[in-house]
């Protein structure tokens, strides 16, 4: 299963060399994990039974099942289709990760509500020079102009209710409580701008907030097609519509990453 991701984080670039001030010596290097585990996954068993990653008490970070792929969405905050360049093997070939911060990181101090929250800044950082020093990771970036989606009001009644609790877990998905499938939608304590970055996923393209609504908002709305394996952009689509709001598609700054160099991991 894969964990959702930190709302509105994006990093832009990262550099593993020591910057060197005019006298000659080096400033501290990003930070990193003091203790990291990279071992080949077993298909028939994964991690924790799962795709993604759990985060706990102390900067415990532990990824299962986990392609590079994955992993630089995870550090990056991004969506494949953000991603270009990146070799074969790095879409298909899957690592179990355990990794921990150092005591004398922010992380370690850290307390998450729940081990499917999401990665902090700094264990963002720590993941990316883990990906730089052990699978030799380069990389830049490139904004070009390419299809969004825009989220608007739409023409129907807003059917957005305030959220009941404001220190839930934003979060929005299928009506059972899982990834969507086709069946509707359903969301706790999100916002717009949120919900379009969460839509992005499942639409494969930027989805820009464009609604005007503020706050953080509790719906669902069951979607039945009579299909056996209902259209999952048309089930969004639909359930949009019947929340009043919509999509419409445009042209907008697409972010994307540019992989230069990788290597498959370097043993234990």
């Amino acid at each position: 299963m894969k964990m959702m991701r930190a709302p509105g984080r994006l990093v832009i670039g990262f550099a593993v060399a020591a910057l060197t001030r005019s006298f000659g010596q080096t400033a501290p290097g990003p930070p990193a994990f003091e203790v990291a585990s990279i071992k080949l996954a077993d298909p028939s068993h994964p991690l924790k039974g799962m795709y993604g990653y759990l985060t706990y008490p102390g900067g415990r970070v532990l990824f299962g099942g986990s392609t590079l792929e994955m992993l630089i969405e995870d550090a990056l905050d991004l969506q494949p289709f953000q991603i270009s360049g990146e070799p074969g093997w790095a879409r298909s070939e899957r690592y179990d990760i355990e990794a921990k911060a150092p005591a004398s990181s922010e992380s370690s101090r850290v307390r998450p509500p729940s081990i499917k929250g999401p990665l902090s800044a700094e264990q963002s950082e720590m993941l990316i020079r883990l990906l730089a020093d052990r699978f030799q990771l380069k990389f830049h970036r490139e904004t070009k102009e390419g299809p969004v989606y825009l989220l608007e009001k739409g023409k129907r009644p807003l059917k957005l209710e305030n959220a009941k609790n404001k220190d839930d877990y934003p979060w929005v998905g299928g009506q059972e409580g899982g990834s969507m499938t086709g069946n509707g939608m359903k969301g706790t304590n999100i916002s717009m701008s949120l919900l379009a970055e969460r839509l992005m996923l499942h639409l494969g393209r930027p989805v820009l907030d464009q609604t005007g609504i503020e706050g953080s908002f509790d719906f669902h709305y069951d979607y039945v097609s009579g299909d056996a394996h209902p259209d999952i952009v048309s089930s969004i689509i639909a359930s949009l519509g019947e929340l009043g709001l919509e999509l419409k598609a445009g042209k907008g700054p697409v972010e994307m990453i540019v992989i230069d160099h990788a290597e498959k991991p370097s043993p234990n």
